[in-house]
């Protein structure tokens, strides 16, 4: 490593201050990392990277208001050459899925040991992909198993908020039986027999947040 090369310039995205300032604490500690900013919240990330071009982002998935994924997508329209890593604690297949479709670069999970995540950011920083092994093999899952369509996928959601079947036929403008169709199908691709079992797997997946 040159003693004298300008630090890999990195945003950290967290929206629990302990956990963001705890990550900014171990990269200021490299000799080759600075932290130039840190964001606890997508849309506050999003300024920042204007303001700042972070050689590489730190992105936290689940946040208040917009989340990770949305917040990837957004820096990436406006700058395409953008390096981020997703740093969470989920490790659903359909999170997996969505924030490598959205541009991430990487998918490390927090309770990885520092020196993966370090690895991980001067990988990133050089143009390269870094996806764990453990992360690479629920993506395959995802992308081998059976997928919602998007009203599949609206039904769930709506499920998973305590929904009846007359109130999502409202809201989607539906009828109930349609909706009932919807339900089976869902249950069917899942593998689980009831809307409890659905929302549980659907939860775990990432397939649905609340």
């Amino acid at each position: 490593m040159i003693a004298d090369a300008t630090p890999t310039r990195i945003l950290v995205v967290d929206d629990h201050p302990v956990v963001r300032e705890g990550f900014a604490a171990m990269l200021e500690t490299e000799p080759d990392m600075t932290v130039v900013g840190q964001a606890c919240s997508g849309e506050a990330s999003v300024e920042l990277f204007r303001r700042q071009r972070p050689d590489v982002t730190l992105m936290d998935l689940r946040m208040p208001g917009m989340g990770g994924v949305e917040a990837i997508r957004a820096i990436r329209r406006e700058f395409p050459d953008s390096r981020i890593i997703v740093l969470t604690t989920y490790d659903g297949d359909e999170d997996i899925y969505r924030a490598l479709e959205a541009g991430a670069q990487a998918y490390l999970l927090k309770d990885m040991i520092c020196d993966e995540i370090l690895a991980a950011i001067r990988a990133v920083h050089a143009g390269q992909r870094r996806i764990p092994a453990a992360v690479g093999t629920r993506l395959a899952d995802r992308l081998t198993g059976m997928h919602l369509s998007e009203r599949e996928q609206d039904v769930l959601e709506l499920v998973a908020k305590g929904r009846s079947n007359k109130e999502i036929a409202a809201a989607l403008d539906i009828t109930e039986a349609t909706v009932k169709g919807h339900m089976t199908n869902v249950l069917g691709k899942l593998g689980v027999t009831d809307r409890t079992q659905a929302v549980i797997t659907a939860l775990r997946r990432g397939l649905v947040h609340l």
